[in-house]
């Protein structure tokens, strides 16, 4: 009577994965059982030498003595046999290295070559079946998520919108905050190849986003790494207040009488303990300035000392001038009716698609990538309201270093403006 049938499908012998049916031969062996076994071919029992000494001490301890080969004339129970099982053990762990050896090596020549790896079912998300043609409407969705993340967007804001535009994976299900990281970090989306976890060389298919978007995310995300950040901000100016009195950082914290920032002392914080200011007037004073300054000729100019690239900063500040110059002169036109509504919005369509072309440009030369996206020339207010508090805080970051808090009224019942002084970067 046949006991038990034990089936490892689509498992090597040789390979180290785990072959749940073999070692459950194994405790049944042990637990007395069995007594004999059929096996088809040595090769499907065991590939490695060690294997096989393991099999044949679980047959000595059970008294298992009768063990049969379908194909061959195998024989495991006299010593002559199992030197020829052992030898034949051998060879065919030498034959299972060599194959794994040679397939590597074709494996790493195809990742020095560029081409695409041919593990796997599913493509890769903004590519085409065949892995190398890019699929223009989720490429659009990669730009748009490198773009906010780059922006200051967290990758659970980032998945949230994918799952509010009902955007699925390669295989129609929902993104996870993880898998948007994995898919959004892959050297193959900037065009690299990658293998064992190594990017070797340019691949032959297009990349959807370009090596320096790529390098720029890897630094945010280590620089997010420093800073031990997991949970979601709560306070916009996080690690941007200092105390006056001592230069020290001032720490967000909560009281019953509402959230406040404030000088810590002792050996975590190091501060002199003796400022204090609410949160929410001081977060609505720097907003109202930050998104003053970003409306303000200012910037340009800000923007156009700190590019590496002066010469064409330079060019981009003076168009940009030009073209805002020349807005305020074509709503002058209007106001004066010497043209109408509809010369109106066409000639300002036209100024506008420039500008923000050349605003493009210069945040590009400056890598102040939070302020993409913005409209700096409508209802920045209105704009700023909407975003998530990450992308607002780097925003902020962009523009302004640090915000010193100057001593206050004992009592006051609101801030002073003037206890507010921004250190702008920009």
């Amino acid at each position: 009577p046949v006991a038990g049938v034990y089936q490892d499908n689509d498992v090597s012998a040789f390979s180290k994965k785990p072959r749940p049916a073999y070692q459950r031969m194994l405790r049944d062996l042990r637990a007395g059982r069995l007594d004999a076994v059929l096996v088809y071919h040595l090769d499907r029992l065991v590939r490695r030498p060690i294997d096989l000494e393991e099999f044949n001490q679980v047959l000595d301890d059970a008294g298992v003595s009768s063990v049969q080969f379908v194909s061959g004339h195998s024989e495991i129970s006299t010593d002559h046999g199992l030197f020829v099982l052992r030898s034949l053990g051998n060879f065919a762990a030498l034959e299972s290295a060599a194959k794994s050896r040679r397939l590597k090596r074709k494996y790493q020549q195809m990742a020095e070559m560029g081409l695409p790896s041919m593990g796997g079912t599913n493509r890769a998300f903004g590519y085409l079946d065949d892995r190398v043609t890019i699929d223009e409407d989720e490429a659009a969705v990669i730009r748009t998520l490198v773009a906010r993340f780059l922006a200051g967007e967290s990758w659970r804001s980032l998945t949230a919108w994918l799952q509010e535009k009902d955007i699925r994976t390669p295989t129609g299900g929902q993104w996870g905050s993880t898998r948007v990281r994995t898919m959004l970090l892959s050297p193959r989306l900037a065009g690299l190849r990658e293998h064992n976890g190594v990017v070797v060389g340019p691949a032959v298919w297009p990349g959807i986003i370009t090596v320096e978007e790529r390098d720029r995310m890897l630094a945010l995300v280590a620089q997010r790494k420093a800073t031990g950040r997991r949970s979601p901000r709560r306070y916009l100016l996080s690690g941007m207040l200092r105390c006056s009195k001592c230069g020290g950082k001032m720490f967000a914290a909560a009281r019953a009488e509402g959230r406040r920032y404030v000088c810590r002392s002792g050996p975590d914080h190091g501060g002199c303990g003796k400022s204090m200011i609410q949160a929410e007037p001081v977060e609505q004073l720097v907003t109202a300035g930050v998104l003053h300054r970003l409306a303000s000729p200012a910037l340009t100019q800000a923007m156009t000392g700190r590019a590496s690239d002066d010469q064409q900063a330079e060019r981009l500040a003076r168009e940009i001038d030009a073209d805002q110059e020349q807005l305020n002169e074509l709503a002058g036109m209007f106001a004066d009716k010497a043209i109408t509504s509809a010369e109106w919005r066409t000639a300002r369509d036209r100024i506008d698609t420039r500008l923000r072309h050349a605003r493009r440009q210069l945040i590009d030369l400056t890598h102040t990538d939070s302020l993409e996206g913005l409209d700096l020339a409508g209802d920045l207010h209105a704009q700023f309201a909407e975003l998530e508090l990450e992308r607002q805080h780097a925003i902020i970051g962009a523009l302004l270093d640090h915000v010193v808090i100057l001593p206050g009224k004992r009592g006051a019942h609101s801030v002073d403006p003037a206890r507010v002084e921004p250190v702008w970067r920009l």
